[in-house]
């Protein structure tokens, strides 16, 4: 068994307050969640209107498909509105 965990450094520059910043986090995750039926959690910048770290997790046999699904999760982020893709790393357990 092999967890890959996905982690993603977003800027919600649209967001003034918490609640427009939550909108467009709850979106994404929602979006995360149907299409690839992983785990998704905010971990960092809370407080922060302009700022997210989600945190994202799936467990597979093998790595091949891992990389991938991980991989079109990157892209689907970045091809969200109202965000922007900040940085990203990928860990392999």
């Amino acid at each position: 068994m092999i967890v890959g965990v996905l982690r993603v450094d977003l800027a919600v520059f649209d967001a003034r307050t918490l609640k427009d910043k939550r909108r467009v986090i709850q979106s994404v995750k929602q979006r995360l969640r149907n299409a690839f039926n992983v785990s998704v959690a905010e971990v960092d910048f809370g407080d922060s209107p302009k700022r997210c770290r989600l945190a994202i997790a799936m467990v597979s046999k093998e790595s091949r498909p891992l990389h991938s699904q991980l991989d079109q999760m990157v892209e689907l982020i970045r091809n969200v509105g109202g965000l922007t893709l900040l940085d990203y790393e990928r860990e392999l357990l």
